[in-house]
């Protein structure tokens, strides 16, 4: 569970800071903020996001800083950075969580690993990102083409938690992935930093009732 602020200035000290600062204002009886609480523990453990903290506000307790920030119902998300706040989430859209957060640190990320790592290097860096991986065109909010919305789809329905790479952005990458994994298509899904196949085998396996356990694995 993260870390629970328990003042109002302890609240005011930790959104300053110059990190990224995520914090869930959440309520104990409501069940739908535990689904947020898992969500950001699983997100703190993965490297990508290692530079952001991650917090827990009881809003009724801390009423003072739920009126500041305009907190009305829980869950509800904040994004925070040098005591202003970056964005908001409203509810329980874990994909929308994951995808906001992803948006402030993914171009500091994409510069960092581009100006200093070889090619080779930097692919197993991005398939490796996390557990469940997936090299589409778009991303798992927008996807720009029918087999990406297709594998995201199946994907959002196993209830697995997965990163995307919009490889439209990103010609070395989409290049060189074909020629790494010697597989010539897009999606591409891997497990574990091991590739699993494009939408087909994704669908074949769905169909057999494999896809969850292998995502699981």
């Amino acid at each position: 569970m993260p870390e629970l602020i328990k003042s109002s200035e302890s609240f005011e000290n930790i959104v300053k800071d110059t990190k990224l600062t995520v914090v869930h204002f959440s309520a104990d009886w409501a069940e739908q903020c535990a689904q947020i609480n898992d969500l950001l523990d699983e997100l703190k453990k993965q490297p990508d996001f290692s530079e952001v903290q991650f917090y827990q506000c009881l809003a009724e307790d801390l009423s003072e800083i739920s009126l500041k920030y305009n907190v009305d119902s829980v869950p509800t998300t904040l994004l925070f950075q040098s005591s202003k706040v970056l964005n908001r989430i409203d509810g329980t859209d874990t994909a929308k969580i994951t995808a906001t957060i992803k948006k402030y640190i993914q171009s500091d990320l994409n510069v960092s690993v581009v100006n200093k790592v070889p090619l080779e290097e930097r692919l197993k860096q991005l398939i490796n990102k996390s557990k469940v991986m997936l090299f589409m065109k778009g991303d798992r909010t927008a996807p720009r083409c029918g087999f990406s919305k297709q594998i995201v789809q199946i994907l959002n329905d196993t209830g697995v938690l997965y990163e995307t790479f919009d490889i439209l952005t990103d010609e070395e990458v989409r290049q060189g992935l074909k020629t790494f994994s010697d597989w010539p298509t897009y999606p591409q899904l891997y497990v574990n930093g091991e590739l699993i196949g494009g939408l087909d085998i994704v669908k074949e396996m769905l169909n057999a009732g494999e896809l969850k356990s292998a995502l699981s694995a």
